[in-house]
């Protein structure tokens, strides 16, 4: 029972800090409707250069001056996909977190 609640708990931080990047650094995050998310998961297959070329490429439908934590975070970072509509069409978005699931570190 413990396990589930820990597990629901991230599950919710790291929406939570998804929803809020999206909200902040979206070109128009109103026009991305039917936000699904899937289970948080965790990698250590991210290196600060992968970090880097993300950082630089970001997305078509999100600003480009986006503003990310200063330090690189080390070890495992946590990833959560969100699937979404815009313009007719379903698109999905990876998002890496920190290990605190409170800020985005870089997506694609």
């Amino acid at each position: 029972m413990m396990l589930l609640t820990v597990s629901c708990g991230k599950q919710y931080h790291a929406e939570k800090a998804v929803k809020a990047f999206v909200e902040a650094n979206a070109k128009n995050p109103e026009t991305m409707t039917k936000r699904d998310f899937a289970d948080v998961g965790t990698t250590r297959h991210i290196s600060d250069s992968l970090i880097s070329v993300m950082r630089q490429r970001g997305a078509e439908l999100f600003k480009k001056d986006i503003s990310y934590p200063e330090i690189a975070p080390e070890g495992d970072l946590y990833y959560l996909r969100m699937k979404y509509i815009h313009d007719g069409d379903t698109l999905q978005n990876t998002f890496y977190l920190n290990q605190e699931l409170t800020e985005v570190v870089a997506f694609k």
